[in-house]
């Protein structure tokens, strides 16, 4: 099972349905793809600060729409110490909402599909895909 981030969304919402996201999230039955609350956050936040705030909301809620959406809940909580604590150690700090998605990756046991994988390979036991260099 996937878990988009917010840059793939972005990516698909962009590029409509002619892009590597769409023609990859067209292979996939909408089951086996998920968005989290901290990506519908995110995408929720750009469509607020957009030219028609209104318009990008109502496409954003219609893009989601098939998708569940993963709560971070206490078990995200667990993991989220854990990586935080071990990328301190690292010396490589990662953003909070960045941090918040790949603890619900791991640990929902999600495979994370982001362009940003130098960011997300550093987080031990996250399964990270790139579909934007998806052929």
């Amino acid at each position: 099972m996937y878990l988009l981030d917010t840059n793939t969304c972005i990516t698909y919402l962009r590029g409509g349905e002619s892009g590597a996201v769409a023609k990859k999230l067209a292979t996939c039955a909408p089951d086996c793809v998920a968005l989290c609350s901290i990506v519908i956050a995110e995408l929720l936040y750009g469509a607020a600060l957009s030219a028609s705030p209104a318009k990008t909301a109502a496409e954003v809620r219609a893009f989601c729409a098939p998708f569940d959406s993963i709560p971070f809940d206490d078990r995200a909580a667990e993991e989220y110490g854990e990586i935080r604590a071990h990328l301190k150690r690292q010396g490589t700090p990662m953003g909070p909402n960045d941090l918040m998605i790949a603890a619900i990756a791991v640990a929902n046991a999600l495979t994370l599909i982001t362009h940003n994988t130098a960011e997300f390979q550093r987080v031990p036991l996250l399964e990270i895909e790139d579909w934007q260099l998806a052929k």
